[in-house]
């Protein structure tokens, strides 16, 4: 973003949020009736005591239509110029997702195209469409997140498949001014190829995941970005309302916000419901918290994730007051 596409209006700001989870939950104890584990190790270890989980007639573009309609009816009357697909699970390798999706959405002809940045990938998308929208190329963009995670792990692997559920959440972005409510701040992004092996998936049932590592990576990055989001943004750790880490996994976020010096009271987290929903994981928080009054107008919020890549990021905006003009429950329906 430059001070000429701020003092021109150019600025992205978020104007729009939806959600979607499949209907069927699996919980705890469902998988302990098949796995050596208990309830309470899943839960001391990461947090989670349900995850949604697709079935084969829900695809991650059905996902992502369905969080991406509520994201555009929350954001009436704007039509919308974009979309980006934030995606480690496209439904096929090629064509990407992004096209169909804008098909079914009704804005066929378009530019749609996917994003694959792991779980990081929301703010990867999120920062591309304010860039889109900087340099003039279009007015409003909409950016999902949409994973089917579940299907990732070995099957028979107590340690990963807890782990992972699937979602889709999506913002829209509109062109405005840098001192408005929902402006996106600078995005700060990274990556480290040298890390690739540390979260690798070769196909179902084929995940393969350092977790020592990972927390290790995850820890200092998220809370090295989220410092740099912070300043850049001008604001002090202080400042900070509410901080909507990537849901991976609570010990990770707890240790985030510890960092960070924000209370336990101001971070947001839905993971104990969904799981870990990849790229689809901070658009469904934010959902989910606007929606149970968690996140309220004029709440300083910092975003911040990390994934495989390993890439990271962070950005800031204050949270606007958006037309909620449906209900945004997440669950989707059949």
């Amino acid at each position: 973003m430059t001070a000429a596409s701020v003092a021109a209006g150019r600025v992205a700001v978020v104007c729009g949020v939806g959600a979607a989870l499949p209907p069927h939950i699996v919980s705890n104890a469902d998988l302990t009736a098949r796995l050596e584990t208990t309830d309470e190790w899943i839960r001391s270890r990461t947090g989670i005591t349900q995850r949604h989980v697709a079935g084969a007639d829900l695809s991650t573009t059905d996902l992502a239509v369905r969080a991406g309609a509520q994201a555009l009816a929350d954001s009436k009357p704007l039509p919308v110029e974009a979309l980006v697909v934030a995606t480690t699970t496209p439904d096929r390798c090629c064509p990407a997702t992004a096209p169909a999706v804008a098909t079914r959405l009704g804005v066929t002809g378009i530019p749609a195209y996917d994003l694959a940045a792991g779980c990081t990938g929301f703010l990867y998308a999120l920062a591309t469409a304010a860039g889109l929208i900087a340099a003039d190329t279009v007015r409003t963009v909409l950016v999902i997140g949409a994973d089917r995670l579940a299907a990732l792990p070995d099957p028979e692997d107590r340690t990963t498949v807890p782990l992972f559920g699937d979602g889709a959440g999506a913002v829209v972005l509109r062109r405005g001014r840098g001192d408005e409510a929902g402006a996106l701040g600078p995005v700060v992004l990274g990556s480290d190829g040298t890390g690739a092996g540390l979260i690798q998936a070769f196909g179902p049932g084929a995940l393969h995941m350092d977790g020592g590592e990972v927390f290790r990576h995850a820890v200092n990055r998220m809370s090295t970005a989220s410092r740099q989001a912070v300043t850049a943004a001008g604001w002090e750790l202080g400042d900070v309302d509410r901080l909507v880490p990537h849901q991976a996994n609570s010990r990770i976020t707890a240790f985030v916000s510890r960092r960070l010096g924000v209370p336990d009271d101001r971070q947001l987290s839905n993971i104990a419901e969904t799981g870990n929903t990849g790229a689809a994981s901070i658009p469904l928080l934010l959902a989910r918290s606007a929606a149970d009054g968690r996140l309220k107008p004029g709440h300083r919020t910092l975003l911040t994730a990390f994934g495989a890549g390993l890439t990271w990021g962070a950005t800031t905006l204050t949270w606007p007051g958006l037309c909620r003009t449906h209900s945004l429950t997440e669950r989707s329906r059949t």
